[in-house]
């Protein structure tokens, strides 16, 4: 569509998103007219406007001649108008030094570089680190009473992954612990679905030093943890989203992305969104499912491994008058550095 708008009606919307970023009100064509280098009226500023209205850039949220940009004039203005600078030396000393390996481990390096997501684009800052197959430290599992258990997973890098499943009824509780030991045996350093394959043949082959319950739980535990996925999410600076909301409407909106933000499909839906191609990757309003009629955006890059596997995801979410420029920068420099870190 960008090519169907003539120069000045390209300019009156970049100034109107510009107005829209930065005040967060919508903008008149007096306002415009005022705009040095212009040099409209604001007449003619007014029928440029109506015209971009009618194509469903512009909106009018109250009866007022102002006007802001629609999701669609957003997502033109980005596509087609924006002008991407380069992220200051500053910023990116900051985001290195929050991802700086050394004394930490990955979960720790995730939430530290959420938080400077966070701090710098004053919105919410999101990690997603998903399953991956990374070699595993060890597999405990806790009673939680008759016929539940929890399931705690450690990686060789030290990220922890948590799982309730369900055991055999009668299930004594040494059962928990002749499991737990029986799997540490075979880990040395495997992926999960290594040593799942590996366990099910011994199993199925009758070698394991198992009772029947036992062996049930194991191949059960193991049936959870790779048939769902698993992963998790670092949300942080989510109060940035509520600092200039009022109606409570608005706050039930908030409400309603952060419980969707937080169901696991949720989580993965985020890094499905990703795809398989490689930078940054822009969702504005309702053009993701999860942000449908919440009024906010997200900027989001995927992060891959040594052997550019996307294995996990980082980003901003914001209102839709994020300032763009700005933020994808941000978030493509964060997510190389955390993908230099996976090795």
């Amino acid at each position: 569509m960008i090519a169907e708008l003539d120069a000045r009606a390209r300019e009156i919307l970049r100034l109107v998103v510009d107005a829209y970023v930065a005040t967060g009100e919508p903008v008149g064509s007096r306002t415009l007219a005022q705009r040095v280098g212009l040099n409209l009226s604001p007449a003619t500023i007014r029928g440029v406007m109506a015209e971009l209205e009618h194509r469903g850039l512009l909106c009018a949220p109250h009866v007022s001649a102002g006007r802001i940009p629609t999701d669609a004039g957003l997502r033109l203005f980005v596509d087609g108008i924006l002008e991407i600078g380069a992220l200051p030396p500053e910023e990116k000393q900051s985001i290195a030094e929050a991802c700086r390996a050394r004394g930490k481990n990955l979960p720790e390096i995730l939430d530290q570089a959420t938080h400077r997501l966070a701090g710098l684009s004053a919105c919410a800052g999101l990690v997603v680190a998903p399953k991956t197959d990374r070699g595993l430290r060890q597999i405990d599992f806790v009673s939680l009473g008759p016929g539940r258990a929890l399931v705690i997973l450690v990686t060789e890098d030290g990220l922890v992954e948590n799982r309730v499943i369900e055991t055999p009824p009668g299930l004594p509780l040494h059962s928990l612990t002749v499991a737990a030991n029986y799997l540490n045996a075979h880990l040395r350093g495997r992926s999960l679905a290594e040593v799942q394959a590996e366990v099910q043949a011994e199993i199925g082959a009758q070698q394991a030093a198992l009772d029947a319950l036992t062996a049930k739980l194991v191949t059960s535990g193991l049936a959870i943890w790779a048939g769902q996925p698993g992963g998790q999410m670092i949300l942080r600076g989510a109060s940035h989203l509520l600092q200039d909301i009022h109606a409570l409407e608005e706050i039930e909106r908030v409400r309603k992305l952060f419980e969707a933000l937080e169901t696991r499909a949720g989580m993965m839906r985020l890094l499905e969104a990703t795809g398989d191609a490689q930078g940054v990757k822009i969702f504005i309003g309702a053009e993701n499912a999860i942000f449908a009629e919440t009024g906010y955006s997200m900027v989001l890059a995927p992060y891959a491994d040594s052997r550019e596997r996307i294995i996990g995801a980082v980003g901003v979410i914001g209102p839709t008058r994020l300032n763009y420029a700005r933020i994808i920068p941000m978030v493509d420099y964060t997510a190389k550095i955390i993908g230099a870190l996976m090795g």
